[in-house]
C-alpha cells in the first residue's frame, strides 16, 4: 500500500497542497500574492518529485493507474508550461483586477485533472480526470465576471464542452458494454476480433477528444473563447490543456484502439486535413492577434494529428515532438502580448503592431523569430516539428496527407508574413509603454533561444521522446 502511495506521490502532494492553500485563501484576506507564490512553489516541488520518480512502468489499483516514462514526460511538460504561463501573466492579472485567490487554485485543480488523464489506464479514471480538468476550465473561461465577452466565452465553452463530455461518456459506456471491461489493456485484447459496436464507441470517444484539442469540426468554441477570455486565461487554454488532450489521444490510439487501426485511421486523417485547411484559411482574415492564434492552434493540432494518423511509433513520436515545440512557440507568442501595453490597456489588434520595429526592435525581432517558427521556416524549431511529422507520414506512404500538409504550411506562412510586414514596414501608429514584466521578457527570451538553437541539438528532444515508446 505504501509503495502504491509513493507511485502516486505527485498527485497526493498536489491534492494536499490544493486543500492547504484553499484554507489559506478562505481565512486570510487579500491573500492572492501569497497563494500565487505558493502555487509556483508547489509546481516546482511537483516537478522535482516527478524527476525523482523512476521511469519504469508500474500499474496500480487494479491496473487503472499507470506511472511510466510517457506519463512522467507529459506531467513535466504540463507543469513547466503552467509555470511559465502563470508567472508571465501575473502583471496582467493584477492590472485587470483578476487577482482572486481562487485563480491559481483552479489552475492547480485543472493540472491535477490532467495528471489523472495522462496516467489513466482505465475509462473511469480517465473520465474522472477529464471532468476535473473541464470543470476547472469552465470557471477559468468566465472568471472575469464583469466582462460581458468573458462571460459569453465561458457559457459557450461550458455548453459545448458539456455536450462533448456527454458524447464521450456515452462512448465509454458503449465500449464497456461491447468489450466487458474498462481497462485499456483488456479492451485492446477484446478488439483483436471484429467488434462493430466497439467501433461506434470509438467514434464517440474520438469526438470528445477532438473537442478537447479543438480539432475540426469540433473547434467552434476556440476562436470565441480565445478572443473573449482575458489574455492570461487564453494563454493557459492555448497551451496546457492541448498537451494533456494530445497525450490522451495518443494513448487511446496506442493502447485500447491499437488493434482497430484501419477503423480510426481514416477518421484521424479527415480531422487532421480539415484542421490544417481551416486553420490556414480562417487565420488569413483575422485582425485580432488572439483570434489569429486560435485558428493557428487549430492548424497546428492538425499537423500533430497527422503524426498520430500514421498509427506507427515514429508517427506518435513526431506528434509528441510537435506538441513540445508548439508549447514553446505559444508561450513565447502570448508572452509578447503582455509586453504590448498603451494607456494602461493591453493591445490585441494586429494593426497595433504597426512599425514597432522602430520603437521596440527587441520585441520586433522576438516576434519575428516566433512567427517564423510558427510558419515552419528553417532552421527554427517549428520547421523541425513539421519536418518530423512529414517524414513519419511519408514513411507510411500517405502522400495525399503530406501534400495537403505542405500546401497548408505555405498558406499559413502568408498570414504570419503579413504580421511581420505590419511590424517592419508599416508606419508607426502606437508607441507602447515600457513594461516592467520581467518574467514575460524571460519567457520570450527563453522561447526564442530554444527555437533558434534547436537545430544544433535536436537529438536531445528526439532521444527523450524515443525513450517514451521504447518500453
Amino acid at each position: 500500500m505504501i509503495n502504491n502511495l509513493n507511485i502516486m506521490l505527485p498527485e497526493i502532494f498536489l491534492s494536499l497542497s490544493i486543500f492547504f492553500i484553499l484554507l489559506l485563501g478562505v481565512f486570510i484576506k487579500k491573500s492572492f500574492n501569497l497563494i500565487f507564490n505558493l502555487t509556483s512553489v508547489i509546481i516546482i516541488i511537483t516537478i522535482v518529485i516527478i524527476l525523482n520518480n523512476p521511469n519504469n512502468e508500474v500499474k496500480i489499483f487494479l491496473e487503472s493507474f499507470t506511472r511510466d516514462s510517457f506519463s512522467n514526460y507529459f506531467k513535466i511538460l504540463i507543469l513547466l508550461s503552467s509555470l511559465f504561463v502563470l508567472n508571465s501573466s501575473k502583471n496582467f492579472i493584477l492590472e485587470n483586477k483578476l487577482d482572486k485567490f481562487e485563480y491559481p487554485i483552479i489552475i492547480l485543480l485543472s493540472i491535477l485533472g490532467m495528471f489523472f488523464m495522462v496516467s489513466s489506464n482505465d475509462l473511469i479514471l480517465f473520465y474522472l480526470g477529464l471532468e476535473l480538468q473541464s470543470l476547472s476550465l469552465y470557471i477559468l473561461a468566465s472568471i472575469d465576471r464583469d466582462n460581458l465577452r468573458s462571460t459569453e466565452s465561458g457559457i459557450k465553452y461550458f455548453v459545448l464542452s458539456a455536450l462533448s463530455s456527454g458524447l464521450l461518456l456515452y462512448g465509454c459506456s458503449l465500449l464497456y458494454g461491447f468489450t466487458g471491461s474498462t481497462n485499456f489493456d483488456l479492451i485492446a485484447d477484446q478488439l483483436i476480433k471484429e467488434n462493430t459496436g466497439a467501433v461506434f464507441a470509438m467514434v464517440f470517444i474520438l469526438v470528445g477528444l477532438a473537442f478537447k484539442v479543438s480539432a475540426v469540426p469540433f473547434h467552434m468554441w476556440t476562436p470565441d473563447v480565445y478572443e473573449g477570455a482575458p489574455t492570461s486565461i487564453t494563454s493557459y487554454f492555448a497551451v496546457v490543456p492541448k498537451v494533456a488532450g494530445l497525450a490522451l489521444l495518443i494513448k487511446f490510439m496506442f493502447i485500447p484502439f491499437s488493434n482497430i487501426l484501419l477503423e480510426w485511421q481514416t477518421i484521424i486523417i479527415f480531422i487532421s486535413i480539415a484542421s490544417m485547411i481551416l486553420g490556414a484559411i480562417a487565420a488569413m482574415v483575422q485582425t485580432n492577434f488572439k483570434r489569429l492564434l486560435a485558428y493557428s492552434s487549430i492548424g497546428h493540432i492538425g499537423y500533430a494529428l497527422a503524426g498520430v494518423a500514421t498509427g506507427v511509433i515514429s508517427g506518435y513520436e513526431s506528434a509528441v515532438v510537435y506538441i513540445s515545440i508548439y508549447v514553446i512557440m505559444n508561450i513565447g507568442a502570448f508572452s509578447c502580448l503582455y509586453l504590448l501595453k498603451k494607456d494602461g490597456k493591453y493591445k490585441e489588434s494586429i494593426a497595433d503592431l504597426s512599425g514597432i520595429s522602430k520603437k521596440n526592435p527587441l520585441l520586433a525581432i522576438s516576434l519575428l523569430i516566433i512567427l517564423f517558427s510558427l510558419a515552419g521556416i528553417p532552421p527554427l524549431g517549428g520547421f523541425f516539428a513539421k519536418f518530423y511529422v512529414f517524414m513519419a507520414v511519408l514513411e507510411q506512404e500517405m502522400y495525399a496527407l503530406a501534400i495537403i500538409g505542405l500546401l497548408t504550411t505555405v498558406m499559413s506562412a502568408f498570414y504570419y508574413l503579413k504580421i511581420i510586414k505590419t511590424i517592419y514596414f508599416d508606419d508607426n501608429v502606437i508607441s507602447f509603454e515600457p513594461v516592467k514584466n520581467k518574467v514575460a521578457q524571460i519567457s520570450v527570451f527563453t522561447s526564442c533561444t530554444i527555437l533558434i538553437t534547436f537545430f544544433l541539438y535536436p537529438s536531445v528532444l528526439n532521444n527523450l521522446v524515443n525513450s517514451l515508446f521504447s518500453s
